[in-house]
């Protein structure tokens, strides 16, 4: 049953679905005229390399902040407080492990994608195996982030409850996302994110300052209303709410914030990011883009976090509770801008679900254009085709892999509905940290790594924290688990990163010893040469 979103009147939710579908229109536009500038496969894959480092510093701002960070995050500070925000402390500190290990070194060793830098002095075919299925999985991890945020943001658009409903927008959106990238490529993957990139900071700061005015620009008044209004006193401004203050609920927000930190500097759509620049200069200068982007968004998360707590329901059966924090942002923006019922705040719910849905739009794509592209380029191009394919047939290959995780995506997306986003994001980030981090580290400061090492390093990081989380509280044993009425988690801990990303260093070494393949080590001197000047960079992969 369709419930009208204020008090209501039809034409409220007509605004909200015109501007939604104004920003779908507009996405798709910019898809179909980048479509007519890809003439090769460094176009698709890497945008033709002539973005510059503001431009792409957008997009890199675009990518990251999605739709755990403007919805996710902002509902778990409404719902627990201090301990939500750890997640925006982590994000943000993660960008300094990318920019001094990753960016620079990466852009100048690499083509098209994550393999390719540790391909430079492997052996092809088992590194670019491993590296293709890590990229994979962590890409399909933070694209149910993704999917479920528009569930519940088009739930609360059209006043719409049930999972059903929720399940055929999802549907929606994999198929709108499928269309971006097999059409548009990285070029059209790009642009949209710049876009979105200035809408959400327009929209955040907008709400950021309405709820600063209504507490007089006083930060003390927002946080003793949020404490308050929470209904948990201090101790909502205390560690504690979310993990508990037991040993195990210490060791788990441990883990959490290990896996933030280390996780940025090994998610796939964020590191091939870095091909779409002309130089290392144009890299660093997007990752200094990206920081002061980023570093602004995720302090506002303090203030639509707690600007939420303060001025909504969250108490329990309340639609924010209800949908694990996930429509705290748009229902403050309903609130500051008026109220339900008021224009001020139809147009402002209508304006920041847009701009979210944009953000929901644009990451989902940057996802799966990075599966589609590791699986064309290093699995099907240089592991599976018996002889060097054609460009065509490798872009070819790539779109009906982008069609393929589309699928599985919305597959798994839909069980996955009850779970907040941001923390569904924060499991990507363990994997990311756990599988593709060591690796990276190990093959550009390690002379004696090898293939065995990095193979080792990638399966052995991969598997471990998938299997944790498989066992773990977040798939079965809780109430708010994916799956009800069953209990097979036997470990204690909802993120894996504390034991999980230390294996994956542990089995890079153990691989490293235990193989006998010495021949990288003649090329780790060209390998550095290249990672540090750029020299030679485009022919990285050509041997």
């Amino acid at each position: 049953m369709l419930i009208p979103l204020a008090d209501g009147e039809p034409g409220n939710r007509v605004l909200t679905l015109s501007l939604f579908s104004a920003v779908v229109a507009v996405t798709l536009y910019i898809t179909w005229w980048a479509s007519r500038q890809n003439k090769s496969a460094a176009d698709y894959y890497a945008g033709g390399r002539n973005f510059s480092g503001a431009q792409n510093g957008l997009a890199v701002a675009g990518d990251y902040m999605s739709a755990a960070s403007f919805l996710g995050i902002s509902g778990q500070i409404a719902l627990y407080g201090y301990d939500g925000f750890l997640y925006s402390i982590g994000f943000l500190v993660a960008w300094l492990v990318a920019l001094l290990l990753v960016a620079e070194l990466l852009r100048n060793s690499g083509r098209f994608t994550m393999a390719d830098q540790l391909a430079f002095r492997m052996k092809q075919k088992p590194v670019r195996t491993a590296a293709a299925t890590s990229t994979i999985v962590v890409s399909i991890f933070y694209l149910l982030a993704q999917m479920v945020g528009a569930g519940s943001l088009v739930g609360l658009l059209l006043g719409v409850k049930g999972e059903g409903v929720k399940a055929a927008v999802i549907i929606l959106v994999g198929a709108l996302m499928i269309v971006y990238v097999t059409i548009g490529g990285m070029k059209g993957t790009t642009w949209v994110q710049i876009v979105k990139a200035v809408l959400l900071m327009t929209g955040t700061v907008l709400i950021t300052f309405l709820v600063l005015l209504k507490f007089n620009f006083n930060i003390s008044d927002l946080l003793g209303a949020a404490s308050e209004k929470s209904g948990k006193g201090q101790s909502f401004l205390q560690p504690g709410l979310l993990y508990g203050k037991d040993l195990i609920g210490q060791i788990d927000f441990l883990s959490l914030g290990l896996a933030l930190v280390l996780g940025t500097a090994g998610l796939p759509h964020i590191l091939i990011r870095f091909y779409t620049v002309p130089d290392s200069r144009s890299a660093r200068r997007s990752v200094q883009w990206a920081i002061g982007l980023i570093g602004a968004f995720y302090l506002m998360t303090l203030a639509l976090g707690f600007g939420a707590a303060a001025l909504l329901n969250t108490a329990k059966g309340s639609a924010v509770e209800a949908s694990k924090g996930n429509v705290a942002s748009p229902e403050l923006a309903e609130a500051v801008g008026g109220g339900a019922g008021s224009l001020g705040g139809s147009i402002l719910l209508a304006l920041i679900a847009a701009v979210a849905f944009a953000t929901i739009l644009a990451v989902v794509a940057g996802l799966t254009l990075t599966s589609a592209s590791s699986f064309a380029h290093d699995l099907y191009a240089n592991v599976i085709a018996k002889t060097k394919p054609s460009e065509k047939s490798e872009l070819r290959v790539a779109r009906f892999a982008a069609i393929g995780i589309g699928a599985v995506a919305i597959a798994l997306a839909i069980p996955a509905q009850k779970l907040n986003i941001a923390f569904l994001v924060a499991l990507a980030f363990a994997v990311a940290a756990s599988a593709n981090l060591p690796s990276l580290l190990f093959n550009l400061f390690w002379r004696r790594f090898n293939t065995s090492g990095a193979v080792w390093s990638i399966y052995g990081g991969l598997v471990s924290a998938v299997v944790l989380v498989i066992f773990s509280p977040v798939v079965s044993g809780k109430p708010t688990s994916m799956i009800t009425g069953a209990d097979f988690a036997w470990f204690p801990l909802s993120n894996p990163g504390i034991v999980s990303i230390p294996l994956g260093f542990l089995f890079g070494v153990l691989g490293t010893y235990l193989g006998k393949d010495r021949s990288s080590e003649e090329r780790y001197n060209e390998l550095s040469v290249r990672a540090l000047t750029g020299a030679g960079a485009e022919g990285a992969t050509k041997h």
